[in-house]
């Protein structure tokens, strides 16, 4: 009986190592002194390419105006996730259900379905494809993703915080500034740093959204056809995992370690 929870274990250190290593052979050839794509065995060790990359004024518009992109998409799903959170977190109202799917609907369909979604509307209402087109398309996903830790922190507050505020005499506003926001502090920056982490990766909605801009995925996907820059990718590749990996691992610590009980003294 004791050797299948160490065949699970072992298991599931399996996929995750499958899953994790096309990520190690990027952030190694990243530093492969070869000039060849992908030499095996290695020649050597450089720093070359990463010199090579600092001087791409190409790359700096990239990362720039991805970095620009996610700031503001996150900033707009921050503002609008935590008000539908408080707004279907326990009021009744009709049509309710309906809503909670229509919020979802952008992050559990596919995303090219979002981003021919995003074009036509652009198209009709003869809006440019530009900056504010891509932070539209992203904070649709962004959204519900800080939705759902607010609501998730929500439905672990104990009532008798809210109770014992207006037995004080506090109205809503204050209830809200003293009681409840520091007690989403910690959903409201996980989920402000996962939404910011997932709109710096976006692709496949950014595509349909950018117009002529691009941002570092679309970058990154132009030069797969270069195969002699292969080196000068990886380290692109390499600096956004080094950017969002800790990112999403800040998340989630956030999320495990910050939660409410409603049971807590």
């Amino acid at each position: 009986m004791r050797s299948k929870p160490t065949l699970l274990r072992i298991a599931a250190y399996a996929g995750l190592a499958f899953l994790h290593l096309p990520l190690l052979f990027i952030a190694l050839y990243a530093f492969n002194s070869a000039d060849s794509n992908y030499s095996f065995p290695m020649e050597g060790l450089t720093l070359r390419w990463f010199a090579r990359a600092l001087e791409r004024t190409d790359i700096h518009e990239a990362i720039y105006l991805s970095l620009a992109v996610a700031a503001m998409a996150t900033i707009i799903a921050m503002v609008l996730g935590t008000l539908t959170a408080a707004a279907l977190n326990r009021d009744r109202f009709f049509g309710k259900d309906a809503f909670t799917t229509l919020l979802i609907l952008p992050i559990a369909l596919p995303g090219i379905v979002t981003g021919i979604a995003l074009l036509s509307a652009f198209r009709l209402m003869e809006v440019n494809p530009g900056f504010w087109t891509i932070v539209v398309g992203h904070a649709t996903f962004c959204v519900v993703i800080v939705h759902n830790n607010v609501v998730a922190r929500l439905r672990r507050l104990p009532d008798r915080l809210w109770e014992a505020s207006m037995d004080l005499g506090a109205d809503t506003l204050t209830t809200l500034r003293h009681i409840i926001l520091p007690q989403l502090g910690t959903a409201l920056l996980a989920g402000g740093i996962l939404a910011f982490a997932l709109s710096v990766d976006e692709l496949i909605v950014t595509t349909f959204t950018a117009g002529t801009d691009k941002t570092l995925p679309i970058w990154l996907m132009g030069q797969l056809g270069r195969p002699r820059e292969a080196a000068i990718t990886n380290v692109v590749a390499l600096v956004i995992m080094v950017i969002t990996m800790p990112l999403i691992l800040l998340a989630w610590r956030l999320t495990r370690d910050g939660d409410a009980s409603p049971n807590a003294s």
